[in-house]
Order: C-alpha cells, then sequence, then structure tokens
C-alpha cells in the first residue's frame, strides 16, 4: 500500500469537495438553495477544479512514494 498520510489528506480532500459539489448540484436544481444561489454556485464553481486537483496530488504522492 502507497498512502501515506499526506496522499490521505488528499485523497479526503478530494472526497470533500466533490460530496460539495453534488450537494450544490442538488441544492441549485432544487430552486431554493439554504445558502442562496450566489453563495451555492460559488462553492459549486470552486469544488469542481479542487476535487481534480486534490486528486491528481493524491496520485501524484502516492506514485512518489512507491519504492
Amino acid at each position: 500500500m502507497y498512502l501515506t498520510p499526506k496522499s490521505g489528506l488528499f485523497l479526503a480532500g478530494s472526497c470533500v469537495s466533490a460530496i460539495a459539489a453534488v450537494g450544490s448540484v442538488f441544492e441549485l436544481s432544487y430552486g431554493q438553495p439554504d445558502l442562496g444561489f450566489q453563495a451555492t454556485a460559488i462553492i459549486l464553481i470552486l469544488s469542481i477544479p479542487l476535487t481534480g486537483l486534490f486528486f491528481f496530488a493524491a496520485v501524484r504522492d502516492a506514485r512518489d512514494n512507491i519504492k
């Protein structure tokens, strides 16, 4: 197993931001977001690239630790 604490944190960040993105999509499609349209849209716009960035960082860190 090549999971290090650092790559585990990156993977957890990826999971949290992916959950935030999915939740934001459902909130926006419902029509009346709890945090308001603008705040929910900002969360969605930020969480999509963060998901990919954190996942890429986790994979890269795990690959760097293969011996």
